[in-house]
């Protein structure tokens, strides 16, 4: 690791997730860090909304709506999706992942958008 990469991995993980991240410990932040943010979302080639939307997709097909709620948040809060386009994600999703789960994922979409509603009030 050279400080050069891991201030690159920081600076996007903050891009990417919209707070600030500083360096953590273990071997397992060094790896986040360094190879899949500094290294992987910062390749040329897609956007992060691209790859937001790409993540999205593989976490519900995989059933994991509690990082994809992280996700839908930030997508949100860096405003690469909209409402509509969340929803319009999860009945896509319906068809490939399955009704379940595009379901599922619509649920916590409504979840994330109720939570950022409140804290706006």
């Amino acid at each position: 690791m050279t400080d050069e990469r891991r201030q690159r991995g920081l600076q996007k993980m903050t891009e990417v997730y919209g707070w600030e991240f500083q360096d953590g410990p273990g071997e397992h932040f060094a790896v986040t860090a360094d190879h899949l943010f500094a290294d992987i979302w910062s390749r040329p080639g897609l956007s992060i909304r691209d790859r937001r939307l790409l993540l999205l997709g593989a976490l519900t097909a995989q059933g994991l709506f509690d990082i994809a709620e992280i996700q839908i948040g930030a997508a949100l809060h860096n405003e690469e999706l909209d409402e509509e386009q969340l929803r319009e994600i999860a009945l896509f999703l319906c068809h490939y992942a399955g009704w379940p789960a595009g379901t599922t994922l619509d649920g916590r979409i409504g979840k994330v958008l109720s939570q950022r509603k409140k804290k706006t009030q």
